[in-house]
């Protein structure tokens, strides 16, 4: 899949570094990022693939019309660390 500058800009915009994004579904991939699994936006590339840092440590990119994906909200992500339970020392 081919992206014009245009469209790589308009995804830089719409998922600036930072923005917190969840794996859905990631069908073409062998070693794929698993359904439900969070992280964040490091940038997006000059093909317009969503460079990422998962939370399960891996940095697998995600491709826009190819994988599902979608935004976190804070109060989603908020809601993902009280699932985790308090951290024992």
């Amino acid at each position: 899949m081919f992206m014009t500058e245009k469209q790589v800009e308009m995804l830089r915009k719409q998922y600036p570094p930072g923005t917190r994004l969840c794996c859905d579904c990631m069908p073409d991939d062998p070693r794929p990022i698993e359904s439900g699994t969070l992280g964040t936006v490091v940038g997006v590339d000059d093909a317009g693939q969503i460079m990422m840092k998962w939370d399960n440590g891996r940095s697998l990119s995600l491709i826009p019309g190819v994988d599902s994906f979608h935004t976190v909200t804070q109060t989603e992500d908020l809601t993902e660390d009280m699932d985790e339970g308090p951290v024992m020392s």
